[in-house]
């Protein structure tokens, strides 16, 4: 259970130094819009999870509000900041490079900013990879393409050495954009300044298509991804209908959670099934799924199924033994559910003396490479805004995040204990069960 104590955030030292923005903030109060400095705001939203707790007001876990402080830590004009990107592409990252260094500028004055290219690769001098300095002239317009300006890549590099290169190009903050993995890069990266007593904000933006990381409320580039992968659906059903008996089968992005395929089903409100890692469900037998597909062609003429790609490694060929084998940055190299099922109801309709048309559609990397749409580049400026904000005050192993409309600092430590996932007792669920109207059980 997490604690007060789990989401207190770390701070470089005591901030002395008067804010460009203190008029903005100074004399402001809480109100349902605006969460003052030294206000917090509540992990839990309901009367009854306050009181399970059963502890004292003032030990309630709560989190610190996110936003611009009255004073500082770092002296502005004596500033150098970085900003390294890391893990697989996501709608978005050019938009948070760009407004990073803006909101160094425009709001602090902070002018020296470099890039660290092709992820913690950029950081490790063995790479042969050289900083990009950020001027505002060379991120101007980059938040109008997809993918990152400054590359990205996979695995952990030596946090020893990667201090170093930091030391070495004089830098006081570096912003981390990535996911949990590279959120765990950046904690080791704060340790190994704390344990040299060096100055030095790591201040993490996160970033992952899957939506998987705990207390941040929503990734950014989540709601891009799912709305392209909504319109895969769309075209899926226009296939399935025009076939005789036709199935199509959409894969999208979800290791471990399903959230790009229950919010892209909602939105295109067209799947008939959805298929997510969180919730078990069986191929064979009279309650399966395989039964329920014919069935569902039989009353209707066509099926619309939507699976997450972390679905089901049990029911691939290899099972659980196939669980071992790993990537680059430590995370289980999935099969491909989406292939599997079309060739496994191909072979049920078969057995059963019927002919299916499967169609099979794979939106993965389609969706990670488009650029922000605008509801996400507003999340997305706002967010690196927030990041900023966090780091000239002096905060450091932490990432910035939006918790129920209200922007938050959480400490790294708290969003790589565990996995954010759906609950299959929670009302996303129910919902996709309202929009497709499957078994709420099929085993």
């Amino acid at each position: 259970m997490v604690t007060l104590a789990d989401l207190q955030v770390r701070t470089l030292g005591e901030p002395t130094v008067e804010s460009p923005l203190a008029s903005y903030v100074e004399g402001r109060t809480t109100n349902q819009y605006y969460v003052a400095e030294g206000d917090r705001i509540l992990m839990d939203d309901t009367l009854a999870l306050i009181d399970a707790r059963g502890v004292p007001r003032e030990d309630l876990p709560t989190f610190e509000a996110g936003g611009p402080r009255a004073r500082i830590f770092f002296e502005p004009s004596r500033t150098r900041a970085a900003v390294v990107t890391c893990g697989g592409l996501c709608p978005g990252l050019n938009n948070v490079i760009r407004a990073l260094v803006r909101s160094l500028d425009d709001h602090y004055g902070v002018t020296e900013v470099v890039g660290f290219r092709n992820g913690y690769a950029g950081l490790d001098p063995a790479s042969g990879l050289q900083p990009v300095a950020l001027t505002r002239e060379y991120v101007a317009d980059i938040h109008e393409r997809g993918g990152t300006v400054l590359g990205s890549s996979r695995g952990a590099r030596d946090p020893g050495v990667m201090v170093d290169t930091l030391v070495e190009h004089a830098i006081d903050i570096l912003f981390v954009v990535g996911g949990d993995g590279s959120m765990r890069g950046a904690h080791a990266l704060s340790e190994e300044c704390a344990r040299r007593g060096l100055p030095i904000a790591i201040v993490g933006v996160p970033k992952t298509i899957d939506n998987d990381i705990p207390h941040i409320g929503q990734s950014f580039g989540f709601q891009t991804a799912f709305a392209r992968a909504a319109q895969s659906i769309t075209a899926a059903k226009v296939e399935a209908q025009a076939a005789v008996n036709g199935v199509s089968i959409v894969q999208t992005m979800g290791r471990h959670a399903g959230f790009i395929a229950c919010y892209s089903a909602l939105a295109a409100q067209t799947a008939n099934f959805v298929l997510i890692p969180e919730v078990p469900f069986s191929l064979e037998g009279p309650g399966g799924l395989l039964a329920h597909v014919r069935q569902r062609v039989a009353d209707r003429g066509y099926a619309v199924i939507v699976v997450a790609e972390g679905v089901g490694p049990h029911l691939l060929p290899g099972g659980e033994a196939a669980a071992d084998a790993t990537d680059a940055s430590g995370n289980q190299v999935l099969g491909d559910p989406g292939r599997y099922l079309r060739q496994r109801i191909r072979d049920d309709f078969a057995e059963h003396g019927e002919e299916a048309t499967l169609r099979y559609f794979n939106p993965g990397y389609f969706i990670r490479s488009v650029p922000a749409d605008p509801a996400d580049a507003v999340y997305c400026a706002r967010l690196a805004q927030s990041a900023v904000h966090a780091a000239m005050s002096g905060r450091t192993d932490v990432v910035v995040g939006r918790r129920k409309h209200r922007f938050v600092n959480v400490p790294i430590p708290a969003v790589t204990k565990r996995a954010h996932s759906v609950s299959p007792d929670g009302d996303l669920w129910l919902s996709v069960l309202e929009s497709t109207a499957q078994p709420r059980q099929m085993l």
